[in-house]
């Protein structure tokens, strides 16, 4: 049985079958949560997670990095890398056909201990790059509730520790978040809000299911149920009308405040560079409740956003692109392209013109591409050489460059000018009919294992 559907499934669990498999990382000298604990996890980014049993003026331990390894993320699905991507479509579908909702409860393990005069200082929130504003919360999980229809929303944003009981947040353009509280502050009111840290990773991923799969007027918890195949359960908060996610290992109850804006930033992006300050949105903590003994779970910007972002990028994509065109085999969201702003598509063609259809299909299923590229199936999309080999050997650029002017991309992206910018399309495909000056070289299948050969390891 895959790990996501044990009935403690929670990031406690994670931990253990990472420590069983070998795949865990444990530094036990305490470390300094302003730069050292992130500097330390850079060092095994894209490899194993990294356990901070002790950190320096904190008595709760750090984890990060465990969305930075895709294979390591497919093994708690109990699938592949290259079909967790499908995995994740069919819970969307799933979801989509037959929504359930959540369970919620009074109590559950993350109301263990309820503060209701917390202090932000207290929790072991890192400094990660050297520019940085000040410590951030960077992979909770924000409920909210739309303030006209009730539905929640679950996104992920960053926070930046202002003070005791305050944190500046960035909402980006087109979030639901964001249109949530856009409407609540014409009316005076606060948006409520529970930040939740250290959910497991079913709802982590929900939340980072993009707009095109979970539109504004669905509660997307639910997809964290049908990657559970069981009830996703939610604990009422103390101070606000808004639910907490009942396994996770702290939850912050509190409000983005109306008409208000507070400097946040710089903060070191998915992109590789530092978004840039600014005066931003602010939120007002009014409770904070937790584990007996909780883990605080941090995420290093860089390739951990991108693959987070990338499976459910992709799953959604996948989903939508196929529906208008069935060629598609497959979707990868690049790490070059920090799992969002280059997608590769591989199709098995039917017809002339179906590459062109899905390039196009694809930019309106995840607005913040810049690129896609189409290959063929006989292209393997996980390896960069292959794609990089069919746009050399395949791409006519004269009829193959797909140039879309003017469009609304990603404002964090530094090459749109306030989140506009021409997006491009290559069409790496083959014509079809295909003829005999693209018939990819094979060799015969050897099986090493029957051979004897010596200094084959490494």
């Amino acid at each position: 049985m895959a790990l996501i559907h044990e009935d403690n499934f929670d990031l406690q669990l994670c931990l253990s079958y990472l420590r069983q498999k070998g795949e865990l990382v444990t530094v036990y000298t305490p470390l300094d949560l302003k730069w050292q604990v992130a500097g330390c996890a850079k060092e095994f980014e894209g490899r194993k997670p990294v356990f901070f049993s002790a950190v320096q003026n904190s008595k709760f331990p750090v984890l990060i990095g465990l969305y930075w390894n895709r294979a390591i993320l497919a093994s708690f699905f109990g699938c592949s890398p290259q079909e967790l991507p499908f995995v994740l479509a069919e819970a969307i579908r799933s979801w989509q056909r037959s929504p359930a909702e959540p369970i919620v409860l009074d109590k559950g393990p993350a109301n263990e201990i309820v503060e209701r005069d917390p202090d932000l200082n207290q929790l072991p929130i890192p400094t990660h790059a050297l520019r940085d504003g000040g410590p951030y919360l960077s992979c909770c999980v924000v409920i909210a509730k739309d303030p006209d229809t009730g539905v929640r929303n679950a996104s992920v944003h960053r926070l930046m520790v202002t003070g005791k009981k305050r944190l500046t947040m960035l909402m980006d353009e087109g979030r639901h978040l964001r249109n949530y509280f856009e409407r609540a502050e014409k009316r005076g009111r606060p948006l409520e809000v529970t930040i939740n840290n250290g959910v497991d990773p079913t709802v982590y991923l929900a939340a980072m299911t993009p707009a095109s799969a979970a539109p504004l007027d669905k509660d997307e918890l639910g997809i964290a149920s049908a990657l559970r195949k069981s009830p996703l359960f939610l604990l009422a908060a103390q101070t606000v009308a808004v639910e907490g996610v009942a396994n996770a290992q702290f939850i912050l109850e509190g409000e983005i405040l109306p008409n208000i804006r507070e400097p946040e930033g710089p903060f070191a992006e998915l992109t590789g560079y530092y978004g840039p300050p600014g005066d931003r949105w602010v939120v007002n903590i009014k409770a904070l409740t937790r584990r007996h003994s909780p883990i605080f779970h941090s995420l290093l910007p860089g390739r951990e956003i991108g693959v987070s972002l990338a499976v459910m990028g992709e799953a959604g994509m996948f989903n939508f692109i196929k529906e208008h065109v069935p060629d598609l085999t497959a979707v990868r969201l690049t790490d070059g392209g920090c799992g969002r702003y280059h997608a590769v598509l591989q199709l098995r063609k039917s017809r002339e013109g179906t590459q062109t259809s899905a390039i196009l299909a694809a930019f309106v299923a995840f607005p913040s591409l810049q690129m896609v590229t189409a290959v063929d199936d006989d292209v393997n999309i996980d390896d960069p050489v292959e794609v990089e080999w069919a746009l050399c050997t395949r791409l006519r650029a004269e009829r193959g460059l797909l140039l879309i002017p003017n469009a609304i991309g990603h404002e964090l992206n530094p090459a749109t000018v306030a989140g506009m910018g021409t997006k491009v399309g290559f069409d790496a495909t083959v014509p079809f009919p295909r003829d005999s000056r693209f018939e990819k070289v094979q060799m015969q299948k050897v099986n090493l294992n029957e051979l004897d050969i010596e200094g084959i390891s490494g």
